[in-house]
């Protein structure tokens, strides 16, 4: 069946976002409101494709090989995903109006957006391997330049290093993937996705496979190709992190890996076992890592690779149950770390600063962002009723049902991992929104209702999803893998998964009782006195404190408790602190294999040595070899 809404979706946001350039400087309202209402659009004709039969699109012959250039297509698999990358792409925009207000470079700031939003739905349709890697490019070169704008307190030099280093890790994977889509179509003689199905029973079949898989855990930041997020973190604007890195670039890298685990590839049980590595090893490593940073969006950045493990564990234990579980936790993620991404761009809005040391008590001002960003701080710390546990869960029966007397070590890694997310989610809520307020801090007010919207939605989405997990599962993940989930409300008891409602209500008679037993035995007066150290008087330890004309005179410093001292302990502790020291000098980055190709380099620029007849000589001399083994191979 042909569906003339889906070419709608891909080139509706490209078309518009190239229009949006054209707008002038002076018409910027313009082009925020021309931006919103195109983003609106897409999202209403995702929602259209979600509700839609199954139904492809087909133009341009290609003629050399059979198939189409455009050749869309949707299915159970990527029919959900295109609908919440518009939901995602809409939100940011909305956003962003007050969150880029005042910035500059917004005339590329929005076109880019748009053309994002186009390019993954196009990424997300393609049928045609060509297409398909052309979209899936155009996503890195938005990403480059929207890093390129910069955050409001990077400096150029460190923005534009951010920006490089993701072109060069994934332009690398990129080509990783075009070399395993080479050896596809040399096996398959198909450009078609649908109609590539490929047994790993040789040695090229599985170089494929892993080349391709090389390509999908980039874009998802699994390690060790994952370097760049931390550092796109760090330099580019909140809102850009919450629409690639947190959302976009996570559903086309687990779409990728699904697809070929389900349809492309027939995997054998030694490229499970590697993508159980893989995603074990990311989770544990990157939450690690998360633990001991001071910056908020570098916190957030290692928390957003450490659960692309998750989602690589459940596809890699080749289960039913446990690919529905990447599937889900991508979704879930996608939805949660958005927000923590969204909220921590608030209170950058408001407080002019990410260091945590420099924050604290914002649950006092910013009471909407503190409840959206700690809703989503228990979602992905796994906690129930809301949506990061169940997908969660259902990873850890993945597993089970895999082998644990087998895989035992995965299943420790991943709960280890969930716990350690939320001793880190412990520390930011202390540091950040319930902390005493610093010195000099003053005057934060809450973000208007454009910063607030995403946040609310995002947040609900947390508590529905979990709650109520049936209705994403029955209606989006159960398709997609050929499972069949009850509806709401009936318990999900498939292999022993939780029960969202019975466990709902538990949660919150406990949490009932808890509050009883707070108001029973809270103190009605407070009474506050100065902190005595060795005789000495060091002031209360709040920004009010250090105001008095003791605290002048004798020019104290602020005592209060870090947030940032939490797990300092950790970071001294004799075993990993060089293992610390490593890993924030890059010594594990990937992108240091790139100064192994220098010399190579060298060589080249030396034979060629800028002369036209020697640049014909050589192409001469490599289409003569080229030749010659074509000829062999023949």
């Amino acid at each position: 069946m042909s569906s003339p809404v889906l070419p709608w979706v891909v080139f509706l946001p490209l078309i518009a976002g190239a229009v949006a350039f054209a707008i002038p400087v002076r018409a910027e309202k313009f082009r925020e409101v021309f931006s919103t209402v195109v983003s609106g659009a897409v999202f209403l004709l995702g929602m259209v494709v979600l509700v839609g039969p199954e139904a492809s699109y087909r133009a341009i012959s290609l003629g050399f090989v059979q198939g189409y250039l455009v050749d869309l297509r949707i299915d159970e698999l990527n029919r959900f995903m295109v609908m919440f990358a518009t939901l995602f792409g809409l939100l940011v925009t909305v956003f962003s109006l007050g969150y880029m207000r005042g910035r500059s470079r917004l005339r590329e700031y929005y076109p880019y957006v748009l053309i994002s939003i186009g390019a993954a739905n196009g990424a997300l349709l393609a049928n045609n391997w060509l297409a398909f890697v052309g979209f899936w490019g155009l996503i890195l070169v938005t990403l480059f330049l929207l890093t390129t704008i910069g955050a409001a307190d990077a400096d150029a030099n460190k923005v534009m290093r951010a920006a490089g280093k993701s072109m060069i890790i994934l332009g690398a994977a990129d080509l990783a993937l075009i070399l395993g889509v080479g050896l596809v179509f040399a096996q398959s003689g198909t450009l078609v996705l649908s109609e590539t199905s490929l047994p790993v029973t040789g040695s090229m079949s599985a170089a494929a496979f892993v080349l391709i898989m090389l390509g999908a855990l980039s874009k998802a930041g699994a390690m060790p190709m994952h370097s760049w997020i931390p550092d796109m973190a760090e330099a580019a604007p909140t809102s850009v992190m919450a629409l690639l890195p947190a959302s976009l670039d996570k559903l086309l890298g687990i779409y990728l890996l699904a697809r070929l685990v389900l349809d492309i590839f027939q995997v054998n049980l030694a490229l499970n076992l590697l993508l159980m590595v893989i995603g074990a090893v990311t989770i544990v490593a990157a939450v690690v890592m998360a633990m001991v940073q001071h910056d908020l969006r570098k916190l957030l950045s290692f928390h957003a690779v450490s659960q692309v493990g998750y989602m690589v564990l459940g596809i890699g234990t080749g289960t039913a149950i446990g690919i529905a579980g990447g599937l889900f936790h991508m979704l879930n993620h996608a939805i949660y770390k958005s927000c923590l991404f969204l909220t921590a761009g608030a209170v950058e809005k408001r407080t002019g600063t990410m260091d945590i040391a420099k924050l604290g008590g914002l649950a006092r001002v910013m009471p909407f962002t503190f409840v959206a960003f700690g809703i989503a701080a228990l979602a992905i710390s796994g906690i129930p009723p809301l949506n990061g546990f169940v997908s969660k869960w259902m990873v850890y029966q993945g597993i089970v049902e895999a082998g644990v007397d087998r895989y035992w070590i995965f299943l420790v890694a991943a709960m280890f991992g969930s716990a350690l997310t939320l001793a880190s989610f412990v520390k930011v809520a202390h540091g950040v929104f319930l902390g005493d307020s610093p010195r000099g801090l003053s005057g934060v007010v809450e973000v208007g209702p454009s910063m607030r919207f995403a946040p609310a939605v995002l947040a609900t989405l947390c508590v529905i999803f979990g709650v109520a997990a049936q209705v994403p599962l029955q209606h989006f993940i159960g398709p997609a893998v050929g499972m069949q989930f009850p509806a709401f409300p009936e318990a999900i008891s498939i292999g022993g998964i939780w029960s969202p409602t019975v466990a709902t209500a538990l949660l919150l008679l406990a949490l009932l009782i808890g509050y009883f037993i707070y108001l029973a035995s809270r103190t009605r007066s407070v009474r506050i006195a100065p902190v005595y150290i060795g005789g000495e008087t060091a002031g209360e330890g709040t920004s009010d404190s250090l105001n008095t004309k003791y605290g002048r005179n004798r020019e104290m410093s602020d005592t209060r408790v870090l947030g940032t001292e939490f797990y300092d302990s950790i970071r001294r502790l004799p075993g990993l602190s060089r293992l610390y020291d490593k890993g924030e000098s890059g010594a594990f980055d990937i992108q240091r294999l790139s100064k192994l190709a220098a010399p190579l380099g060298w060589a080249l620029s030396a034979l060629h040595g800028g002369r036209l007849s020697t640049y014909v000589s050589w192409m001469l001399w490599g289409v003569l070899v080229l030749f010659v083994v074509l000829s062999v191979v023949g």
